[in-house]
């Protein structure tokens, strides 16, 4: 592979932003953020044991306003995770098992005729709600998945021709199983793009698993609600104080270029994949602690930013290529240098 020509040197400052009155709903965010990043971290190791870094990337998503996508082989408890964190969350939820038989009516609604006042009246579908769980959605075919398109881009849905707002906030948690397996329909590329993060879900490690298995030895009492609407809308408005650097936007947009000009990637990362990446490194520096950004921050998010995003080319598919390699390649070639 040729190598792409390193990038010059960056200079982030890494210290605290000068304070101003703009730092302080930053600061108050960081502040309940890590507290909140233990509570949750606590009550879900009460179900499922692990998974800490994966609940530290849901909350990264909550706070983000953004969807998850959980991939992993069945039996993993993406499931599981989804419904104990939906419960964590304290608001209106609803699950869809996506079957191949599923139509895009069974999730958005439709309009059936009431004998009663000899009209049609709309009856809503399972999307309408605050966390929907979109169970094994890659089982699907494609036109049953785009009925969450709207949803998830605007949050409203048109069915026949009428078109209702969703109530916020509004997340989508779904679950699918590898490509590989049989029975599963790959996602389109703009269908994956309306997803802020995927999350790889692998096998425990093996004391994970044997105290997996004395937890589930005994009845588990299902965790209390640590939020509510009202309370992560308020989260979320405050992510925008959250301060950067105009370095760390140009870095941000030099990762997206990398990944552009990369020889073995035929689709890059889009404008939109920048924003991510700068929400995403936002939500995870109030998690820390902090109330500003910092080069690392936009590291650790890459990879579930970018890795469903890029699509190789043929040739690198064929020579094994995979798409955390190219991750990994971008990230060492635009440099970043500390300030001494």
């Amino acid at each position: 592979m040729t190598a792409r020509p390193a990038v010059a040197s960056r200079v982030l400052l890494e210290e605290a932003p000068p304070e101003t009155a703009e730092t302080g709903p930053a600061r108050e965010l960081a502040a309940q953020a890590s507290q909140l990043l233990r509570e949750v971290r606590q009550q879900v190791a009460t179900v499922v044991v692990g998974v800490d870094a994966v609940t530290e990337q849901l909350l990264i998503a909550l706070l983000a306003s953004g969807h998850v996508l959980l991939e992993g082989v069945p039996g993993v408890a993406k499931t599981t995770l989804s419904k104990v964190f939906a419960r964590l969350l304290g608001c209106q939820y609803s699950r869809v098992q996506f079957t191949p038989d599923l139509l895009p009516s069974d999730v958005t609604g439709t309009s059936i005729f009431d004998r009663n006042t000899n009209d049609f009246v709309l009856r809503k579908g399972p999307v309408f709600c605050q966390v929907l769980l979109a169970d094994e959605i890659n089982r699907a075919p494609a036109k049953t998945q785009a009925a969450l398109l709207e949803a998830m881009q605007e949050y409203q849905v048109t069915v026949d021709g009428q078109t209702l707002p969703l109530p916020r906030p509004f997340l989508v948690m779904a679950t699918q199983n590898p490509v590989e397996q049989e029975g599963v329909y790959r996602l389109p590329e703009a269908q994956l793009d309306r997803f802020l993060l995927r999350i790889e879900m692998g096998y425990p490690g093996f004391e994970h698993e044997v105290n997996l298995l004395k937890l589930h030895g005994r009845p588990i009492a299902e965790p209390p609600a640590m939020f509510t609407p009202e309370m992560i809308l308020g989260l979320q408005a405050k992510l925008q104080y959250v301060f950067g650097k105009e370095s760390l936007y140009r870095y941000i947009v030099e990762i997206a270029e990398a990944t552009r000009e990369h020889p073995d990637v035929a689709l890059g990362a889009s404008p939109r994949a920048a924003l991510n990446m700068l929400r995403c490194a936002r939500a995870r520096a109030v998690l820390k602690g902090r109330h500003y950004v910092t080069h690392e921050d936009v590291q650790a998010v890459s990879f579930n930013v970018l890795g469903h995003r890029l699509i190789l080319r043929p040739e690198a598919e064929i020579e094994g290529r995979a798409v955390s390699d190219i991750v990994k390649e971008v990230l060492a070639d635009v440099r970043v240098m500390e300030t001494v």
